[in-house]
């Protein structure tokens, strides 16, 4: 008789398990998918300062991925951005008079962040650094750093070029003075075989963008391959090319929904993908993790969200997530 008794509460217990695990998890679903919280954690307050310009379309995937998780996990999110480093230290300032809970920040050129992240550090407001700085986050105090490792990304491209049997690349750096952009284009040219150069260009300018480009690519016929540091620009050196008579393929970093209809109809060569929605995304779901639960992942070490190199055979499946903004 004790035997079946505990059988049989055993099976009860498991079904009510079952049952109520279910509900919770489907309560959670339908509570995000009305842009309800999934927690019942504080309202804190994140903010996150990036060095985006206006427009720029891989920021907006960042800050869709921030704020899909700040809605998930209850959070008060509050985005700013500046193209110049000391305007962003000022607005990390701004976060700590507002006494934000925890602080967002990209470190692209990290010597003018580093008073700001200090101040924050003393304030005792935790601070995850994201997409660049990755070399310097620890060093400011950061519980973290999420992003791709600039330099391995940039070898990823040097190595993808060599099998397309690439001899001469153009790498267009569109913001002088970004620790990542030098990284990207030196870790190209340490794996490719053949010879890259560098271009600086001024990036809010995109005719002088493309001006310069057009300039280069008519002056060295012998250029097979340009290529550019974000996707708004891939576009506008695709437009150079073409003016330019030259056969150059374009191939660029980061992915957006015109780079996606590029790769798919091979206007462009291919892609490296830091999955920036992932970055907005971890950054806040992190931080939360750590209010709540004291956790930190990365072992000191950065979290890396790529690079992953996006040719044509990947573009159309990646097209409908770039397209709602995800991708």
């Amino acid at each position: 008789m004790g035997a079946v008794l505990v059988a049989v509460l055993g099976v009860s217990l498991a079904g009510c398990s079952s049952t109520g695990g279910k509900r919770a998890e489907d309560a959670r679903k339908a509570a995000t998918a009305q842009g309800k919280a999934a927690v019942n954690t504080p309202n804190w307050t994140f903010g996150m300062v990036t060095h985006s310009g206006d427009g720029d379309t891989f920021w907006d995937i960042v800050q869709e991925g921030a704020e899909q998780a700040a809605r998930k996990d209850n959070i008060k999110f509050l985005y700013s951005h500046n193209a110049e480093a000391q305007q962003q230290a000022q607005l990390v300032d701004s976060y700590i008079d507002k006494k934000v809970d925890g602080i967002i920040v990209s470190l692209a050129k990290p010597a003018a962040m580093k008073g700001a992240l200090a101040r924050a550090k003393k304030a005792g407001i935790p601070v995850i650094t994201v997409n660049s700085g990755s070399a310097e986050s620890k060093a400011f105090g950061a519980l973290t750093h999420i992003g791709q490792d600039e330099t391995i990304a940039g070898e990823a491209v040097g190595d993808e070029l060599n099998k397309r049997g690439k001899k001469k690349a153009l790498c267009i750096l569109h913001e002088q003075g970004n620790v990542g952009h030098e990284q990207r284009c030196e870790g190209a040219k340490k794996t490719f075989d053949g010879k890259m150069q560098n271009l600086y260009v001024t990036g809010t300018n995109m005719p002088d963008v493309q001006s310069s480009i057009e300039a280069r690519l008519q002056s060295d016929k012998s250029i097979d391959s340009v290529v550019t540091l974000g996707a708004p620009f891939a576009d506008t050196a695709v437009k150079a090319a073409d003016s330019a008579g030259s056969k150059a393929e374009v191939d660029t970093f980061d992915l957006n929904e015109k780079v996606a209809a590029g790769l798919k109809d091979g206007t462009l060569g291919f892609a490296v993908d830091q999955q920036p929605y992932l970055q907005g995304y971890e950054a806040v779901d992190l931080l939360w993790l750590y209010k709540y639960n004291d956790d930190v992942l990365g072992g000191g070490k950065p979290v890396l969200t790529g690079p992953q190199i996006i040719t044509k055979d990947q573009a159309a499946k990646l097209e409908e997530y770039a397209k709602r903004g995800t991708r």
